[in-house]
């Protein structure tokens, strides 16, 4: 069942845009998510330490011709926070129920960045013919053959992140300091990502368990690169791939493009210049650009 959202401080954020909230009742949590236009559907799936709305300044650009349903994936946003479930295929699975079950959609594009891009890519292993293009915005994906995925350009985060407790105990009540931290710090310029969006994001990873639900998408590593290896077992994706990193700070540059070449057969891409690792809020423009004429050929 989806229903919308109504009143708090969650549809203020972004109904001047136009953009619908909605939640749906799934077999394990309760998803919110947000749309936008009409058309054929494109999903977009955000990481972290993020929610729904990085897609904010994509969103509207692309609703010209599509639909667009960006969620907040498991745990995190205004969505709810189960215990365990973490591992990709899982949170994939909760996409699945939303876009199919849910909206009744069995044709896709998806759009994934940062976490997003693991659970785009197993949305498409687990659901071939239902995925008919896929885009990867800087990251690389787990079990690729590699072990770039937490090593590459000074990712110090993914281990501390998969510190059992930890983390949890340094960042409770500090939690707007550590966000705005990676904002500034994996951005081209350090003012790319305004005051107000950090705000919105520091509001959804405060509430009670949104910062140990982040970190669980780290400690499910492991069981990604087992269940990724598993897949690629059947064989590459054979949908078109579009793969770009940001190619400046802690942008993941031509590693995306070479990750996505190891998982799938028919991938194009490149780098984007003047951006670090948060492109759909660093060069939207650019982003939807590319989004578009890729999805329309």
């Amino acid at each position: 069942m989806s229903e919308d959202v109504r009143g708090g401080k969650r549809r203020r954020v972004a109904d001047e845009d136009g953009f619908r909230h909605h939640t749906a009742d799934l077999a394990e949590m309760r998803m919110h998510y947000v749309m936008a236009g009409e058309g054929e559907p494109i999903v977009l799936l955000h990481g972290f330490p993020q929610t729904w709305y990085e897609w904010r300044l994509v969103m509207p650009i692309l609703a010209e011709r599509y639909q667009v349903i960006a969620p907040d994936l498991r745990g995190l946003g205004d969505s709810s926070r189960p215990e365990r479930g973490y591992h990709k295929m899982r949170v994939a699975e909760d996409v699945w129920e939303l876009v199919n079950g849910v909206l009744g959609q069995d044709r896709l594009f998806v759009v994934g960045h940062d976490w997003g891009g693991p659970v785009a890519f197993a949305l498409a292993a687990s659901h071939r013919a239902s995925v008919a293009k896929l885009a990867i915005l800087d990251v690389m994906i787990p079990g690729d053959g590699t072990d770039q995925f937490s090593t590459s350009q000074g990712r110090w985060h993914h281990g501390f992140h998969r510190t059992p407790d930890l983390p949890e105990a340094l960042i409770e009540g500090r939690e707007r300091i550590y966000i705005d931290w990676f904002l500034k710090n994996f951005t081209a310029r350090p003012d790319a990502i305004p005051e107000a969006a950090i705000d919105e994001f520091a509001r959804t990873y405060s509430q009670p368990g949104a910062m140990r639900a982040g970190l669980a998408y780290y400690r499910a590593i492991p069981e990604d690169i087992a269940d990724n290896q598993a897949a690629l077992g059947e064989g590459k994706l054979g949908m078109p791939v579009l793969a770009l990193g940001g190619g400046e700070s802690f942008g993941r540059r031509e590693l995306t493009l070479q990750s996505m070449r190891r998982v799938a057969d028919d991938v194009r891409g490149g780098v984007i210049e003047g951006a670090g690792h948060f492109l759909p809020e660093e060069k939207p423009a650019e982003i939807a650009e590319q989004l578009l004429a890729f999805f329309a050929e």
